[in-house]
């Protein structure tokens, strides 16, 4: 009689002790230790003064003062610095400071708010109710003052009858006159005087030393600013230039 062999342990299987309590307690103790530090890091960042906001750095002003933006900004001194709401800082600023055309909200650890602000650049003035509105390149009103800003163009409507009113409105017009300011030449813009709108496509850009640019209609303004360009080197001393015609300048 054959003896009785013993069933092979079933193929692929693993039996694993059970865990004793040495391993019990290494478990514990290192769960704890985590928990400790996820504590520790979380009063060190949010609870401690070691990380609180105790400066608030201000970059990049021209009119506008690093104690305006300060102020605006409303930055809570003493509080953590990883709980401030940058996002919140910039609205704020571009709502109430409209001058500011962008601005750049970081921390700076371990206890700095920055603010780099870029402010706009007045590319022509609208002068309402004698005062003077300054109007950035793309056509934003984002200031008011008594006093004109100098090496701005001032936007001068004399349109009288012309049939441009009805067809396009006074705005429409004003708005095309910033449009030109922003295709000037920098070196145009800068000796630019005031824009003058006859009509649609009668624009005339008085310059200093009495000279004058015919510029015509907002029309392919990128090539009438190197048209100008090239004329101007050209016949210096000329005092009219007229590239209402891009493709045939001319100066006299």
């Amino acid at each position: 009689m054959a003896a009785p062999t013993t069933a092979p342990a079933e193929r692929g299987s693993l039996h694993l002790p059970p865990p004793g309590p040495r391993r019990r307690r290494a478990v514990l103790a290192l769960l704890a230790a985590v928990t400790v530090l996820a504590v520790a890091g979380g009063w060190l960042v949010y609870g401690s003064s070691w990380l609180a906001v105790t400066r608030v750095e201000v970059t990049g002003t021209r009119v506008l003062t690093p104690g305006q933006v300060r102020g605006v900004a409303d930055v809570r001194l003493g509080g953590a610095l990883a709980s401030v709401d940058t996002g919140a800082i910039g609205r704020r600023l571009r709502k109430a400071l409209p001058r500011i055309g962008s601005v750049e909200v970081a921390r700076s650890w371990p206890h700095t708010i920055r603010l780099k602000v870029t402010e706009r650049t007045p590319s022509a003035l609208i002068k309402k109710d004698g005062k003077f509105i300054e109007v950035d390149p793309t056509g934003v009103r984002y200031a008011t003052s008594v006093t004109a800003p100098k090496g701005v163009p001032l936007v001068e409507l004399t349109l009288s009858q012309s049939p441009s009113v009805r067809l396009f409105g006074t705005k429409r017009l004003l708005q095309t006159a910033v449009e030109v300011a922003a295709d000037l030449p920098s070196a145009v813009h800068k000796a630019a005087r005031s824009i003058r709108v006859r009509s649609y496509d009668n624009i005339t850009i008085l310059l200093s030393g009495g000279r004058t640019v015919m510029w015509g209609s907002r029309e392919r303004g990128g090539e009438k600013a190197v048209a100008l360009t090239a004329l101007m080197k050209a016949a210096g001393g000329a005092n009219r230039f007229d590239v209402s015609a891009p493709s045939a300048p001319a100066a006299e």
